[in-house]
């Protein structure tokens, strides 16, 4: 009778555990370009429906005690000498680096903050099927350090809603850094590729070998 009680009071616990337990979170993969490209999935693009208004942002960031917008975290994360942060989030002073151009940039107001995969390129993808919180969750994404990136705003209007096909960073020397930010922000996410878009990127890789893309899977 013991040894049934113990059974039975083994049972419960282990049914508490498995509700309270979380599952582990995953973990982050490193996987040479060409490989990486290679495991992108595949499907035909389509634009049907899209408005920017789909993707709300941007919204309170990640800490909304410290009354930034995630436009403002990303700047603060991103400077190479920290702005001084004022009442209601204000920033002056700071600089700046903006890779795709190059260029160092000493006021808040000449940056854009890019979607490394644009929004609209992201609804192409796979996104149009989302719930509303997981493009919330996208557009505002400072969970991997090159889905949101401080840039010019030239560079930013230039790239537009572009893909890899279509746009590169006018800097030729970071082309590899940009496939493999590009690359591993899809993979993140499980967006999809079309067909010429993965040609592109397959050329970038053979002419990347040594770069890797490291990302962590969204859920």
């Amino acid at each position: 009778m013991r040894t049934a009680l113990l059974r039975g009071l083994l049972a419960v616990l282990l049914s508490v555990l498995s509700l309270t337990i979380a599952p582990p979170a995953h973990a982050a993969e490193t996987v040479p370009l060409v490989e990486a490209v290679a495991s992108l999935p595949r499907a035909t693009e389509s634009r049907d429906g899209y408005t920017r208004e789909a993707f709300k942002h941007w919204n309170s960031g990640d800490d909304p005690a410290d009354g930034c917008s995630t436009r403002n975290e990303v700047l603060i994360a991103e400077a190479i000498e920290a702005p001084v942060v004022g009442s209601r989030c204000r920033l002056t002073g700071g600089t700046w680096w903006s890779y795709y151009d190059q260029v160092s940039v000493t006021s808040a107001s000449g940056l854009d903050i890019d979607h490394m995969v644009p929004l609209a390129e992201a609804w192409d993808s796979g996104a149009s099927a989302w719930t509303a919180q997981r493009r919330e969750a996208y557009a505002n994404d400072q969970g991997a350090p090159s889905s949101l990136v401080a840039v010019t705003a030239r560079s930013n209007r230039s790239k537009a809603d572009q893909d890899p096909a279509q746009w590169l960073p006018p800097a030729g020397d970071v082309h590899c850094r940009y496939a493999a930010e590009w690359t591993g922000t899809k993979l993140r996410w499980n967006l999809s590729v079309d067909d010429t878009e993965h040609a592109a990127l397959n050329d970038l890789a053979a002419a990347c070998p040594g770069t890797t893309v490291t990302y962590t899977p969204v859920t």
